[in-house]
């Protein structure tokens, strides 16, 4: 028994001495390769701080060894690893450059110059619109470099969805809108109009408006075909574009520009409140999302949007195209062209500007006085959005709401001040800011006595109590800042507070700075 114990120690050793045998150079390659590294670990710290090894470089080198290692009766699982290397290197060492030099007869080194992908789109679309029987409006963006140096193009064509009928081709007209304003992309408006005799699919049977972009360069035709709206059949009311028969949704209707940043849910309960109560019924509020309305925020605006009154768009998307401002240009002009059928007036203004109308108006009377405008502008009152009035003792001045408080208007003679402005959409073709200067008819510029708006320049992006600084007096000098006590804004508080108690109940009493 003792013998066969013997002899099968006997045999195991002979058969681990046999393995280690048939693989000793793999296990010498391995335990080098362990040696190697356990010295760099060793050495890294004693290196100078210039010199360094990334991970990726200890991969690249482990890798070499693993290709260069494999060994002969390696399986085909192991060789794609080998493939992929060579696949890897091909392209460096096949592919010479593309630029060239060629010697001309006289001596002269011809140079040439290759590009490679794009440091801006050529258009950027966000939407497009029928403007009427024969025209069109396309919003976006594009290169501003290219439209301050080069020459653009625009053409515009109908395909109708019938093969039958035939393509029509029209020269689009490019409006720029943000007044230089712009940054990598600038705002661009092109206004597609066919000819007059022409009725753009007159049987409603559908079609695609392709643009053609053209990048303007002298010596090649880069063009862009883009389709930018497409109709389905049986889906056009063309009795919308007839000026007898006009039915507009809405009297008023709000276009905002683009909402960012970190915006207090209070300002914007007590900015919507109030401005629903100013509009009244026949209004609606077109809010646009660049990032600033949060979860907070939108809670405030959630008991407007399930009464119809208020819609958001969700515009985030747009932060990829560095515009000014968010792209609210671009974003105006949209809404102006969207919603262009659906209201008599269209006002634009800020979330930290109230408009307002004298006692003995209404918004009504005064739009009535101005039918015969296309545009008019408002003036700004300036407020103080740090500067409380303290008539009631600080323990309720804290919790008035912000325009209530705020009543201190700056007085300092200024050549001129920011104004605001509403416009008729029909007669409009593209729109700005703080005014439109793309339109047909007249605009009037001296409305201050019928409408005027005040402006709490900042106060909608503080997260905190606005009064930093506490006054009795009538007049006042803050920081050799001139203002006067204005409670205009202040005498209407308790009004607009009653009526979102009536609107929409108690739900927003707990929200927050």
């Amino acid at each position: 028994m003792a013998k066969e114990r013997d002899q099968n120690t006997k045999d195991n050793k002979n058969l681990l001495i046999c393995f280690l045998w048939n693989f000793s150079a793999e296990l010498k390659l391995a335990l080098m390769a362990l040696l190697v590294l356990c010295t760099l670990a060793t050495l890294l710290p004693f290196l100078p701080s210039s010199f360094s090894i990334s991970a990726s470089d200890l991969r690249f080198c482990i890798s070499r060894i693993a290709v260069n290692s494999t060994p002969v009766n390696s399986t085909a699982v192991e060789k794609p690893v080998l493939d992929n290397a060579v696949m890897t290197e091909k392209p460096v060492l096949d592919k010479p450059p593309l630029s060239e030099e060629t010697v001309l007869s006289n001596g002269v080194i011809k140079r040439t110059f290759t590009g490679y992908g794009w440091a801006a789109y050529n258009f950027v679309l966000m939407n497009a619109y029928r403007g009427g029987v024969n025209t069109f409006a396309v919003i976006g963006l594009s290169s501003k470099p290219l439209h301050v140096y080069a020459h653009p193009t625009y053409r515009c064509e109908w395909i109708p969805l019938n093969q039958s009928d035939n393509r029509i081709l029209t020269d689009g007209t490019k409006i720029l809108t943000d007044w230089g304003y712009g940054r990598v992309y600038t705002t661009v408006v092109v206004n597609c109009t066919f000819p007059s005799t022409t009725v753009i699919n007159p049987k409603n049977t559908g079609g695609t408006l392709l643009l053609h972009a053209t990048t303007g360069d002298l010596d090649r035709n880069i063009t862009d075909s883009i389709p930018v709206l497409t109709e389905t059949p049986n889906t056009v009311d063309f009795t919308l574009y007839e000026s007898h028969r006009r039915r507009e949704k809405y009297d008023y209707l709000y276009c905002g520009s683009s909402l960012y940043g970190n915006l207090s849910p209070q300002r914007i309960r007590e900015w919507i409140a109030y401005h629903v109560r100013f509009f009244g019924e026949r209004s609606h509020f077109v809010l646009h999302d660049a990032g600033g309305i949060s979860e907070e925020v939108f809670e405030v605006l959630k008991p407007w949007i399930e009464l119809g009154r208020v819609t958001i768009h969700d515009i985030r998307d747009q932060e990829r195209f560095d515009g000014y401002y968010h792209n609210q240009f671009m974003v105006v002009n949209d809404c102006l062209h969207r919603y262009r059928f659906m209201t008599k007036w269209m006002f634009f203004f800020d979330v930290d500007e109230f408009l307002y109308v004298p006692v003995k108006e209404t918004i009504s009377s005064v739009m009535e006085s101005l039918e015969e405008y296309s545009q008019f502008t408002i003036e700004q009152m300036p407020m103080s959005s740090q500067l409380c009035y303290d008539g009631d003792g600080p323990a309720r001045t804290y919790r008035k709401w912000g325009f209530e408080k705020l009543a201190y208007r700056d007085v300092k003679k200024v050549p001129r001040r920011d104004r605001k402005y509403a416009v008729q959409p029909r007669n409009v073709f593209a729109t700005g800011v703080h005014m439109s200067q793309n339109l047909q008819g007249k605009t009037y510029h001296r409305a201050e006595g019928k409408i005027r708006y005040f402006h709490y320049h900042g106060s909608i992006s503080q997260r905190r109590e606005p009064c930093r600084h506490l006054y009795n007096g009538t007049r006042i000098v803050h920081d050799n800042n001139p203002y006067v006590l204005d409670t205009t804004m202040r005498d209407i508080g308790l009004a607009v507070k009653t009526f979102e108690i009536r609107t929409i109940g108690d739900r927003l009493l707990r929200t927050r700075q």
